[in-house]
């Protein structure tokens, strides 16, 4: 039985596709594409507005490649390189703004027992205003520090704190109207 090297496979497929091998730029683009979607879709919106985000993240990746390092993984390379372009989509089409309110609340859980699917917690993002969702979906969703999130924003780290309180905030009444609904105690 022969061992294969998963990272060296990975490894050549992405010298490959440097060396502008088009079969190897497909299978990452297949390999990557539904993800990278998934995470488009989570800051934008319209599903054709997010395709054309994930083709021009892929497009500036590809032009990239030469660059990356193999010390991470290449999937999270891609990833910060689609939400990179995510940002700049919509600071670009001025979908995004930032009120540095000073309001910040110490983040509190609610217990409630809730059961929506990923559709409907996606509906639910996408109704926030889209300072509050970027801010959410770069920290609750990617795992960027407030101080992070401030330098890619080019906000406060203030501000990040508090769009992530109002986001949280606004979720939370959310939840508890679905919940209200669902349950028939409106």
């Amino acid at each position: 039985m022969k061992v294969i090297n998963l990272h060296q496979e990975e490894k050549e497929l992405i010298q490959l596709a440097v060396d502008n091998n088009r079969q190897a730029q497909q299978q990452i683009y297949s390999k990557f594409s539904s993800k990278m979607l998934s995470i488009c879709r989570m800051y934008v919106k319209d599903v054709q507005q997010a395709e054309d985000v994930m083709i021009t993240a892929f497009m500036k990746a590809f032009t990239n490649l030469k660059n990356f390092q193999h010390n991470g993984s290449f999937e999270g390379w891609i990833r910060r390189i689609v939400v990179n372009e995510c940002i700049s989509f919509l600071r670009v089409n001025k979908k995004v703004s930032f009120i540095d309110d000073g309001f910040y609340k110490e983040e509190t859980t609610v217990e409630d027992e809730c059961e929506l699917a990923t559709d409907d917690i996606q509906l639910l993002i996408d109704n926030l205003p889209e300072g509050y969702k970027m801010v959410f979906n770069l920290y609750a969703i990617e795992g960027y520090k407030h101080k992070e999130i401030a330098e890619m924003l080019g906000i406060n780290e203030g501000t990040s704190k508090s769009q992530l309180s109002h986001a949280r905030k606004i979720l939370q009444q959310q939840i508890k109207a679905t919940n209200k609904f669902d349950y028939g105690t409106k």
